[in-house]
């Protein structure tokens, strides 16, 4: 009877759990490069933007909870920043500012970083990982993998993490981060092996959803475009689905990362959400 009663006292407090995420201060959005993508088309493996050009961004995002900092992506590599434009090339990405000058201008030092979350490989949000040696990685375990198998290119960004016994923590599905439910990383393969997003509660603005590039601009999202250089086109649309279902149940602000529209559903830098 005692262990019943024990079970049902558990089952309690898990649904008490569920019901009453945890929230996290403060979440700002960080500038991570500017992008031009020459040829849009390489977003389509249905080619359906032949000709066609678009301005992207590069976003980053700073999470706090009590004392605590965790990044979510780390934007451009700095050898980017003032290189000369290259129209000739399908993208032509450069980071104007860089991290640790943002957290600057916020009081935050580099070694205050005590947890960095990747939401997959690609340069572009691995960039300025290495600034913060001293940090916990978190990435899905299809990404370290590649990385690690890859130490010269996919995984040079991520050198401080690649050996055995690095701080690092391999991710499969979804991961509560914090252990109340106010940080997960969302599983939505198709992107790279181990690609995530993050869904971050806040106590005033709510739920946000950040999709690492499940998508990276409306037009697509909304037409289940997927990129040529996906590794795997019917895990991308599941998470597409996914990612659009989530948004729709958790009435969440949800945002593409590299589309400045939605971006901007966040304050502006130095404000942050709460």
């Amino acid at each position: 009877m005692k262990r019943a009663l024990g079970m049902v006292a558990a089952l309690l407090m898990a649904s008490a759990a569920q019901a009453a995420p945890g929230t996290v201060d403060t979440l700002w959005r960080l500038d991570c490069g500017a992008i031009q993508v020459n040829q849009l088309n390489i977003f389509s493996d249905t080619q359906s933007y032949i000709g066609q050009t678009r301005k992207l961004v590069g976003s980053c995002y700073l999470i706090k909870d009590g004392d605590a900092y965790m990044l979510w992506d780390t934007g451009l590599p700095v050898a980017t920043r003032g290189t000369p434009p290259a129209p000739s090339q399908p993208i032509d990405a450069k980071l104007t500012k860089t991290l640790v000058e943002q957290l600057a201008e916020l009081g935050v030092k580099p070694e205050q970083i005590g947890l960095i979350g990747i939401s997959h490989y690609h340069f572009d949000h691995t960039g300025q990982a290495a600034e913060f040696p001293k940090a916990k990685l978190v990435i899905g375990a299809g990404d370290l993998k590649a990385a690690r198998a890859d130490k010269d290119g996919i995984g040079k960004a991520l050198a401080p993490w690649l050996a055995d016994d690095a701080k690092v923590d391999a991710v499969d599905g979804d991961k509560d981060l914090f252990g109340d439910g106010s940080v997960v990383m969302i599983a939505l393969g198709g992107h790279t092996p181990g690609h995530h997003g993050l869904l971050v509660r806040l106590p005033k603005t709510g739920t946000v959803l950040l999709s690492g590039d499940v998508a990276h601009f409306h037009e697509n999202l909304d037409s289940n475009g997927v990129p040529t250089f996906n590794v795997d086109r019917a895990d991308s649309l599941a998470a597409i689905d996914r990612f659009r279902k989530l948004g729709v149940s958790l009435k969440a602000v949800s945002i593409l990362q590299h589309d400045p529209r939605d971006v901007a559903k966040l304050p502006a830098f130095p404000k942050g959400a709460e």
